[in-house]
């Protein structure tokens, strides 16, 4: 901590021409409410969310689902993915916990939509990378 503080009085210096202690603490007092804004549960809940999208076979999923823009079966799924039925159902287990996507059965028939939370996120990272 103390090198990060000696650091931090060094940019304080560069920026305000001189640097008090009073400034640096001001400094570490304002990146401290920063900090605790976004609170620990939140850093949490969005890299679940970002943990699910980090798999081939999971992003496939989402990628379908949210091109598609409508239910899916699971047997309409299955037919993108080069998994196992084991392995499907795990993959679509962790996109519904991470609130990506959601299903609901229909007869004897399971079938999966994108979330909005899903949406929202392809198409930022559309919009983020080179095609």
């Amino acid at each position: 901590m103390a090198r990060a503080t000696e650091r931090l009085q060094r940019y304080l210096e560069d920026e305000l021409g001189e640097c008090r202690s009073e400034d640096v603490e001001e400094r570490l007092d304002e990146l401290s409410t920063l900090e605790a804004a976004i609170g620990p549960e939140q850093v949490n809940t969005e890299l679940d969310v970002l943990s699910a999208l980090a798999n081939e076979t999971r992003y496939t999923l989402v990628r379908v689902l949210v091109a598609a823009e409508a239910e899916l079966c699971v047997c309409e799924l299955h037919a993108v993915v080069d998994v196992t039925e084991s392995g499907l159902s795990h993959a679509l287990s962790g996109l519904v916990e991470a609130g990506l996507v959601e299903g609901r059965k229909d007869g004897r028939w399971k079938k999966y939509r994108a979330t909005n939370r899903a949406v929202a996120l392809v198409t930022v990272l559309e919009g983020s990378v080179d095609g």
